[in-house]
């Protein structure tokens, strides 16, 4: 399930290529999107699991202290398609400068909102990301986006120029397998896991065309991990990529 939609264009003018209807369908989804048995009761469930994988990048890529309550002390953070803020509240309190970017105001508004109630100082903008002077992080990270996108190479493309140099870019999605047809579209919605029309099983990515997309920005990606189901586990960490993935991406 997406956090949110939203997408750019490589070219000086940042030209418009978010899907209004994306953006409407997840906007529509802002009022209730921090009620863990809301609509986005699935995105409270896979957040762990995310964070899980994120806090481990962090550690092994700038050498952090695996006890350390704040890795992210003095660096930045962006997250392209945040919603209303389920990953920026963490790194926030992982001690990161964070910066939200989606193509819905009305979620921009909930995560501000939500912020300023927790006493969290994050800046939320709603928008094209690639028409956006907003400088680079050290951390990007774009968590189930991509599968929304009206151009998933622009998109890529306008992630790899937020990285700054030595940074660390982190994707979620979910893969285009008959298991993920099966399971995140037609099971999730009929069972009203997810609400109806959030996934286009069309464009999911496959680990290797990812892959693809981020050498084509001059990026890396490193060993993807699922992120699989079983009813004794629930969501969590596996070796099975049939179903959604996460990944790391380094400049070449």
């Amino acid at each position: 399930m997406g956090d949110a939609t939203i997408s750019g264009e490589t070219n000086s003018s940042g030209g418009q290529t978010i899907r209004p209807e994306e953006a409407a369908h997840f906007g529509s989804l802002a009022r209730d999107w921090w009620d863990p048995k809301g609509s986005s009761a699935m995105l409270h469930k896979l957040n762990p699991v995310r964070l899980q994988f994120v806090r481990a990048a962090i550690d092994a890529h700038w050498g952090a202290d695996p006890e350390s309550l704040q890795p992210l002390a003095g660096r930045s953070a962006l997250d392209v398609g945040c919603g209303a803020g389920l990953l920026c509240e963490p790194l926030a309190r992982l001690g990161a400068d964070v910066t939200g970017v989606d193509a819905a105001p009305e979620n921009t508004a909930a995560a501000a909102q939500h912020a300023e109630g927790v006493g969290l100082d994050i800046r939320y903008i709603a928008g094209e990301i690639a028409a956006l002077d907003i400088g680079t992080f050290d951390l990007v990270t774009c968590m189930e986006v991509i599968e929304h996108v009206a151009d998933q190479h622009a998109f890529v493309a306008a992630l790899a120029d937020r990285l700054a140099p030595g940074g660390l870019l982190i994707l979620s999605t979910p893969n285009r397998t008959p298991q993920s047809q099966l399971l995140l579209v037609r099971a999730a919605e009929a069972l009203g896991a997810i609400p109806k029309g959030t996934h286009h099983w069309d464009d999911f990515v496959t680990p290797e065309e990812l892959r693809g997309l981020l050498a084509d920005a001059g990026l890396t990606m490193g060993e993807p991990r699922g992120i699989g189901f079983s009813p004794g586990k629930g969501l969590h960490l596996s070796g099975d990529l049939a179903l959604n993935y996460i990944v790391t991406a380094t400049r070449a």
